[in-house]
């Protein structure tokens, strides 16, 4: 007869039992090194207990099902994070998500680490035994000795597959918690919030006008350039129509700076706008978190990109690139879509903060020895781009608490905006490292030369192990920002616009937005 027994351990909360007939059971062996490693399914066994109490016999009541099937929920994709390197550099870890004001918890990462070392050990240890007893079975044996190796076989099957089922969970969870380390920063980034980030260098001085000055709204709407209000009628707030010239000023910043960066050698992409929820993640992104930033598509694993840096990233994803073939250059244009959670205030208005723009992205994978000589690369094609429209702008050596989780550095460009009466960020370039790479699955296989004189006469050389790549990213033209950027800085006292000779051969000649009625 099945009787009910409460048990409770290390502050939990009570569960009921049913205690099956198999009482007078010895406990099973999978029972027995599942508790060894604090993995048994449900409330902690008390010693007493555990010699009375074999798995089977434990069903929770609330399921009404006598042989109720543990459901082994699907690993999530994996990044090859070195926890070695972050068990050994603890301190510097630590300090490392202190600086970053990052909610990642080292202390149960590295608790989960070592769960695992000894639940693979457990797994390898079994796997020889069940391995030694399929060998002694090969010989000829008597039928009892045969009958006893096939029981301790079937033994040692059983506990195996329970010890890796709990090894693909406790992998999965390690994973999840170890994710949210965020990259480890440069030696040379200041400490601190953004205030305390490091201005590089400062380009041009602020215009000088002679009038009162308007801002890109009031601009726009004198100029009829754009129209919030119909745009919040069809698809809510933070959305627009451009209109008139405001049109040819998007396509010919697009083309602009497609032009001027492939130039420099960089492959012009056009991407997808959707992607997996899963490459999202995987370049540091969080698709479903509080405030997220990222559009996710119901009833699909699907998303809508912020920028082109994730596609971008995805286009060499689980590959194995040569050495020859980098530093890989792309410049990208694509859409973007962002939440905004949380953004209000003066200086989200209009064009500032939106939730759908166009941008040009760059990126680059490369070998991990060049990625600060690229980064350097990239600010300063984004500085000589801005440089050449007339802007007035800095650039910032961004301090720790501003990074996001794959910047290992991050240059920020923020332009003045006369019609707000401060700088704004129209641009930024990241060195990732090899966050996005681990994550992504994207290596290279570097080629040594081979030394020894018959090699090389042959012309032959060897292959060494793969490394991971770096990746970096920085924006060329985001569209929305420009154009506030430009309408302010180059407004006249008539109530035109001027427009920098540079883009002038992208709109067809244009080289003032007039008013349109007197």
């Amino acid at each position: 007869m099945m009787k009910m027994m409460m048990i409770s351990s290390g502050g939990t909360a009570l569960q009921t039992l049913r205690l099956a007939p198999s009482l007078c059971k010895p406990p099973s062996l999978q029972t027995l090194t599942r508790y060894r490693h604090g993995l048994f399914r449900g409330p902690r066994l008390l010693p007493s207990l555990l010699r009375a109490v074999s798995s089977p016999a434990l069903q929770p009541s609330s399921s009404g099902v006598e042989d109720e099937k543990v459901v082994v929920a699907k690993p999530q994709w994996k990044a090859a994070i070195d926890f070695k390197w972050i068990r050994e550099n603890k301190d510097l870890v630590a300090g490392n998500i202190r600086n970053r004001n990052s909610s990642a918890n080292l202390d149960l990462v590295l608790e989960l680490y070592e769960k695992y070392l000894g639940l693979q050990k457990e797994v390898e240890r079994l796997r020889a035994e069940r391995n030694a007893v399929a060998n002694k079975m090969k010989g000829k044996l008597e039928p009892s000795v045969r009958q006893a190796l096939v029981e301790e076989g079937k033994n040692l099957k059983e506990a195996l597959v329970t010890l890796e089922e709990d090894l693909v969970q406790l992998t999965d969870r390690l994973q999840q918690e170890a994710q949210s380390i965020p990259n480890i920063t440069h030696p040379d980034v200041p400490i601190g919030g953004e205030e305390s980030s490091i201005v590089r260098k400062m380009v041009g001085c602020q215009p000088e006008f002679t009038f009162t000055v308007r801002d890109h709204l009031q601009i726009g709407k004198d100029l009829d350039l754009f129209d919030f209000d119909a745009a919040s009628e069809v698809s809510g707030s933070k959305f627009y129509y451009l209109k008139n010239e405001a049109v040819l000023l998007e396509m010919g910043l697009i083309n602009w700076a497609l032009t001027e960066v492939t130039k420099k050698g960089f492959t012009p992409l056009i991407t997808p706008e959707i992607v997996r929820s899963s490459v999202v993640e995987k370049c540091g992104f969080q698709p479903r978190g509080q405030n997220t930033q990222v559009y996710s598509i119901e009833g699909s694993d699907q998303c809508l990109i912020g920028t082109a840096e994730i596609p971008v990233g995805g286009i060499h994803m689980d590959s194995i690139l040569p050495d020859s073939a980098l530093p890989l250059k792309y410049v990208a244009f694509s859409h973007c879509f962002r939440t905004e959670a949380g953004a209000a205030g003066a200086a989200t208005r209009g064009l500032y903060r939106v939730h759908q723009f166009s941008k040009v992205e760059m990126f680059i994978f490369c070998q991990p020895e060049d990625s600060n000589m690229y980064h350097e690369e990239l600010i300063q094609i984004e500085e000589d781009l801005f440089t050449s429209l007339g802007l007035h702008f800095k650039t910032l050596d961004m301090a720790t608490g501003d990074l996001g989780a794959p910047a290992y550095r991050k240059f920020d460009v923020e332009a003045w905006m006369p019609g707000l009466g401060r700088f704004g960020e129209i641009s930024s370039a990241s060195n990732c490292t090899d966050y996005q790479s681990r994550r992504l699955g994207i290596r290279f296989r570097p080629f040594l030369s081979d030394a020894s004189p018959a090699n090389s006469k042959k012309g032959k050389g060897s292959a060494a192990p793969t490394q991971f790549v770096h990746t970096l990213n920085a924006t060329a033209c985001a569209v929305p920002r420009m154009i506030v950027c430009l309408l302010e800085n180059f407004q006249q006292e008539d109530g035109s616009v001027f427009i920098p000779e540079p883009l002038r051969p992208f709109m067809g000649g244009l080289q003032v937005i007039s008013p349109k009625f007197k």
